[in-house]
């Protein structure tokens, strides 16, 4: 069975000029088929200052109105996403822009009010694979940003992480899939000062005593819990860390196992 790896980039990474180059050009060198998902970077914030629309958050998770929605739209579907398939293109890597609205690849529900109403967030229900097969098996490489549909007109504002996560499981029927979170730190670190306490395998059992112990905690858990749920779901491998793990030996990366 062949290999897909599926990556995923955070803001840190997209805010960089020099950071996000430096990653594409490594991305762009990788053999076999690939899919890149990213986040929005602080674009989105810059841009609802200046139209002033005010941004809204709870717990570091972004409240979605209708307004907020529209930037969010045109930040992450629009100039990120473009952004990064013209480089992709200067690179020699043939790639495409994607939203889940895009061959109807991703399918969300709004996600129900309980003591929040985040507006317009999705939660994902589907994921279809059969168009990102057909450019796959041309040596297209889909490049996906945060937004998802729910097949009735409306998008949503939709975590990268979970996307990530969702198209890796989607994909493990037909291909042995792989999926890389890269951000700044080399992993999951066991003391947040130490930048290279890197904790190199997290297991189910060692995750609960991670956690427990404080050590886990905040941003990092729906990160993590993630990771879990794609390996739960036929995922072959998860890592967590920044890029040289795909491009340099004996670099330290965090690995996900059973």
């Amino acid at each position: 069975m062949e290999t897909l790896k599926i990556i995923k980039i955070g803001g840190n990474i997209i805010d960089d000029d020099k950071a996000l180059n430096d990653f594409l050009a490594g991305f762009a060198t990788l053999p076999g088929p690939k899919l890149l998902v990213h986040g929005g970077g602080k674009l989105a914030t810059k841009l609802a200052d200046k139209m002033k629309v005010e941004v809204k958050m709870t717990n570091g998770r972004r409240i979605t109105d209708a307004d907020t929605l529209d930037i969010i739209t045109m930040v992450y579907a629009g100039k990120i996403n473009k952004n990064i398939v013209a480089k992709l293109q200067a690179l020699n890597c043939n790639s495409i822009g994607f939203s889940g609205a895009d061959g109807n690849s991703i399918v969300s529900v709004k996600r129900p009010v309980k003591e929040v109403d985040f507006g317009f967030v999705g939660d994902i229900e589907k994921v279809n694979t059969k168009t990102l097969n057909v450019l796959l098996n041309n040596q297209v490489t889909p490049v996906f940003c945060a937004i998802t549909h729910n097949g009735k007109g409306q998008l949503f504002n939709t975590n990268a992480d979970t996307i990530a996560s969702e198209l890796a499981i989607g994909f493990a029927n037909q291909y042995k899939t792989e999926l890389y979170y890269f951000f700044e730190k080399k992993g999951v670190l066991k003391d947040l000062n130490d930048d290279n306490s890197v904790i190199e395998n997290i297991n189910t059992k060692s995750y609960k005593k991670f956690i427990d112990e404080g050590i886990i905690a905040d941003g990092m858990l729906p990160k993590l819990n993630n990771c879990f749920h794609a390996i739960e779901n036929k995922v072959s491998k998860v890592c967590i860390g920044n890029p040289t793990m795909l491009f340099q030996t004996n670099s330290k990366f965090t690995t996900i196992e059973k």
